[in-house]
């Protein structure tokens, strides 16, 4: 080979080479800001109001977190519309009802609440999401740096994070569709961070109120399975009255560790008007079916397929 020609091409290899370093720094730079955001979420103290768009809707929610060495403590209310208060104390979910006189509680619940959006483990996800960083931007006052997870097939949609540079803490959140249109978003409009809020805010006042247990450690019906596509593991399961409904239905919950699908199960009431197919509900999307004289629903901010894939695979044993 002359001459030029071998230093063309060990100056390419050398190029392509260096490439392959820098991408590869930079996937792990984006996974350290994942961790990060993980850990915040867990671990910092904070409280705020934030935002959450989805279809048409908007609410407007206050939350306040606390961490200490008994675990955390997080406390969120809808501000608008129906009024909702939801109390976590680790990984048990106290749920206090619009009427003031229910308590719904669900214990060792996979719920988490904005901004905890992460699982524990986030390189986890890499097998299902390609995860770069983006740019600077504000969010709530605060510099955040934006990392982007794009997915990898059609069973899940992207997952735009604005994450906090000082602490991690996701202070904006947006899943976005195959067509590049937001399917919902998170976003504070004010954050404290760093400040641990008033033990007295966590209170659980359950004075004359009732308890409706609908842990997610309870067995689900054992007639049913159900399995969801590549990445989705079944992550909760429990069999819970609902409002309006005759009988318990059977709820099983699917996540890849970021996006979250739900099936309910429930004898199928021929007086009732009953979904078949494919429909949506603001942002949800919703696939349902009938089944040996059940009707299976299931939905989740997911792609078309991850819905039907899931309905489909739904057997009485």
């Amino acid at each position: 080979m002359p001459a030029t020609g071998l230093i063309w091409s060990r100056g390419l290899v050398a190029l392509l080479a260096g490439w392959m370093l820098a991408s590869s720094a930079h996937a792990d730079t984006a996974l350290d800001w994942l961790n990060r955001a993980a850990q915040a979420a867990k671990e910092q103290n904070y409280s705020g109001v934030y935002v959450y768009h989805h279809g048409e809707h908007v609410e407007v929610m206050r939350v306040l977190h606390r961490a200490d060495a008994r675990g955390e403590q997080e406390k969120v209310e809808v501000l608008d519309g129906t009024p909702r208060q939801f109390l976590r104390v680790n990984n048990d979910v106290y749920c206090h009802m619009p009427d003031g006189r229910h308590v719904r509680l669900e214990r060792n619940a996979p719920r988490r609440f904005f901004p905890a959006l992460l699982p524990s483990e986030p390189q986890t996800l890499l097998a299902h999401y390609n995860v770069k960083l983006g740019g600077s931007e504000r969010v709530a006052g605060r510099l955040c740096q934006v990392v982007t997870l794009e997915p990898r097939d059609g069973y899940r949609y992207a997952f735009d994070l604005w994450l906090d540079k000082r602490t991690g803490l996701p202070l904006k959140s947006r899943i976005v569709n195959g067509n590049g249109g937001v399917v919902s978003m998170f976003v504070f409009s004010e954050v404290q961070i760093g400040k641990v809020p008033e033990a007295k805010h966590f209170l659980n006042d359950m004075a004359g109120k009732r308890i409706m247990n609908a842990s997610l450690d309870k067995a689900a019906d054992p007639a049913w399975s159900a399995k969801a596509p590549p990445g989705y593991v079944q992550v909760g399961a429990a069999v819970r009255p609902l409002p309006g409904k005759p009988s318990p239905v059977t709820h099983l919950v699917f996540s890849d560790g970021l996006s979250v699908l739900s099936m309910f199960i429930e004898p199928t009431d021929p007086r009732a008007h009953t979904l078949n197919g494919l429909s949506a509900e603001g942002a949800i999307g919703i696939y349902a079916r009938s089944v040996d004289g059940y009707t299976v629903t299931t939905l989740g901010e997911t792609p078309a397929a991850a819905l039907i894939e899931t309905g489909n695979s739904a057997r009485k044993k």
